[in-house]
């Protein structure tokens, strides 16, 4: 499994599931002498931590982080940051009716298709509980961007299901359980909330993202945009289904002579563009939308299948809570500009299906034996049975 790294000059490679025994990341190319301490990154570990409030996930983490190398006397030395963040709520056992059942809306289905074994313990590497080691990460980037060049990065959340919450003021973002820019709204999104989990759903949400003082000039066209690779970075985090640039899709139904940003000598007029021309930063406040799915934990019974790709008894498959975590605010790392990934290409891919594809059982079991010779050498050893009284015989081995 690769598409562990990104970054070239601030590289950045994290590791670790949702019930191992820790998260952790290896840092490669802070620049040295900046004075970082463990009191820097835990600010931002707290805001995000789980358990926080009724509104998220449930699951109790102090997320305490241990810095392990690339200080000294206080100070980074150039050399590789490596730290790890333990996982001390693991409750695997309640994972166990999973085992061998998909949940819907989750990886699990695309995982075992993938690489043909999948730790269903809360979704493994899956789990939105990797996010933790970005927000750590990206704690690190945020201190240099700000001491090297002023950047301030923040966030909030502008909408949750129907409600948008128009921003206000930066005052009380961190101080109410919805990270809105306008407490007058955290009692309406209080009592839409408590709705929802009652009724046993999940709704989305969209946040917001500024960073000021970028400076002009950032951005490689053609490929390398600034807001290519915004956008890059937003798509990589768990549960984000878009992201906008500015107007972004409102610019659909925006004239020309709304859309773009008048300048005069004392700066431009508007900033529909996000802070970006042409894939270079203008020197605005570089602001980015992202869309957060409805978390699929959910209390509501889902129809899905099993790994012999039967109906499965209807279930709840959860156990989060409605919004999981914080909403991934924070953690637009602008401290290497060069997102490049290589595609992963794979030797042997596994047989593609889908059991409403199959008109009749006889082909569906077919289908269920070709995978699991497939799967075989990897270490499955339970031959696929015919169903009931059927006297089918295996088209790849005969039994």
């Amino acid at each position: 499994m690769s598409g562990n790294t990104f970054g070239h000059t601030f590289c950045v490679t994290n590791f670790g599931e949702s019930h191992g025994p820790a998260i952790g990341c290896v840092i490669d190319g802070c620049p040295p002498g900046m004075a970082l301490s463990e009191a820097d990154i835990q600010v931002e570990l707290d805001r995000r931590k789980p358990g926080t409030s009724r509104h998220v996930t449930q699951r109790q983490e102090s997320d305490r982080i241990e810095l392990l190398s690339g200080l000294f006397e206080g100070r980074t030395t150039g050399t590789s940051i490596g730290f790890v963040i333990r996982n001390e709520d693991q409750r695997s056992r309640d994972y166990g009716n999973l085992a061998n059942s998909f949940r819907p809306g989750h990886a699990d289905y695309t995982y075992w298709q993938k690489y043909g074994i999948r730790d269903y313990r809360g979704g493994g590497r899956s789990s939105a509980r990797e996010t933790a080691v970005r927000v750590a990460a990206a704690a690190i980037a945020k201190k240099w961007l700000n001491q090297k060049y002023g950047i301030v990065v923040r966030g909030y959340m502008s909408q949750l299901g129907p409600i948008e919450v128009p921003f206000k003021s930066w005052d009380g973002v961190n101080q109410n359980p919805f990270f809105v820019a306008d407490p007058a709204y955290v009692a309406q999104l209080e009592e839409f909330m408590d709705k929802l989990r009652k009724s046993g759903d999940s709704v989305g949400a969209q946040i917001t993202t500024v960073a000021s003082g970028v400076p002009v000039g950032w951005g490689e066209p053609v490929y390398d945009k600034l807001d290519a690779d915004l956008a890059y970075n937003m798509m990589n985090i768990n549960a984000v289904k878009g992201v906008e640039i500015g107007a972004g899709f409102a610019a659909v139904s925006q004239r020309g002579t709304e859309h773009s940003d008048e300048m005069s000598p004392q700066g431009f007029l508007s900033n529909n563009a996000g802070g970006v021309l042409g894939g270079i930063s203008s020197g605005q406040d570089v602001v980015v939308h992202v869309a957060v799915k409805p978390t699929s934990s959910i209390r509501t019974a889902r129809e899905s299948i099993d790994k012999e790709i039967r109906t499965a008894s209807p279930g709840t498959y959860t156990l989060g809570d409605v919004i999981d975590g914080k909403f991934k605010t924070l953690y637009v790392g602008r401290a290497d500009k060069n997102l490049k990934q290589e595609l992963q290409q794979r030797v042997g891919q596994a047989p593609r299906f889908k059991y409403q594809e199959f008109s009749d059982a006889k082909s569906a079991y077919d289908k269920q034996c070709e995978l699991f010779h497939f799967l075989r050498p990897r270490g499955n050893t339970q031959h696929p049975s015919a169903p009931g009284t059927k006297d089918w015989k295996c088209p790849e081995c005969g039994t």
